[in-house]
């Protein structure tokens, strides 16, 4: 159940597939989370974690284009792992996945074949002022760098990192996974045509030394800003990006 101190909605992704129940005010999903389930290879009986899920989004997503996955959604955030939890209900997910209350450094290493993750975006500035969202969007006691160390800790041998993030932390985050993983595949998003990619997704595996790849950019709206066909087909067809 949702926490009866906060008003709350109930939402839906995929061209209605997917259920999200949410705050009325404050954190609320956008299209990252969509946009990152898509770029997951996942497999029937691998385990996957999504570490910093919020309302759990991006992990009802996922299963609802890959089925017999084994799903854990991690969230800081007491009250927004609540709604996870309701989630899974209206998800029918109550058997197959579960939402754990804790932070990333607390994560059991070794557990997963694959940690999608869509961390804190901002390293500096003027926090939003609804506390909720500004500990979803800036980098706490954990930054970037700790944060992503966490995540491939948590990774089986040979397991994939996949991450959505800002473009301009693209060098950070190279940096960063080169010391454990390669094979690494860099997905630009664009918000229009001929505009500079605002997010990249990063899928990485760990303990390879292939190199990396830079994927053709991937563009979600139209001069009109309406969603591309290729948008369309991600966004509310479920097809996988990667």
């Amino acid at each position: 159940m949702a926490p009866q101190d906060m008003a709350f909605t109930d939402d839906r992704l995929l061209d209605g597939r997917v259920y999200v129940r949410q705050p009325a005010d404050g954190y609320r999903v956008a299209v990252d989370p969509v946009l990152l389930a898509a770029a997951v290879p996942g497999k029937s009986g691998q385990h996957v974690l999504d570490a910093g899920c919020g309302t759990g989004a991006a992990m009802f997503c996922l299963a609802a284009r890959v089925s017999g996955l084994h799903l854990t959604g991690l969230e800081l955030q007491p009250r927004l792992a609540e709604y996870a939890r309701a989630g899974l209900a209206l998800n029918g997910l109550e058997g197959s996945a579960r939402v754990v209350t804790g932070d990333i450094a607390g994560v059991t290493h070794g557990a997963y074949d694959i940690v999608m993750t869509n961390p804190p975006f901002a390293d500096s500035g003027t926090p939003p002022p609804n506390a909720s969202l500004a500990l979803a969007h800036m980098e706490g006691e954990l930054d970037l760098a700790a944060w992503l160390r966490h995540c491939l800790a948590a990774l089986k041998p040979k397991g994939r990192l996949v991450i959505v993030h800002r473009a301009d932390r693209l060098s950070d985050i190279l940096g960063i996974l080169h010391t454990r993983a390669g094979d690494i595949r860099i997905l630009p998003i664009h918000s229009k045509a001929g505009q500079p990619a605002r997010r990249v997704i990063v899928n990485a595996g760990k303990d390879r030394r292939t190199p990396d790849a830079l994927m053709p950019g991937f563009i979600l709206h139209n001069d009109d800003g309406s969603f591309t066909p290729a948008a369309e087909v991600v966004l509310r067809g479920a097809q996988a990006l990667l």
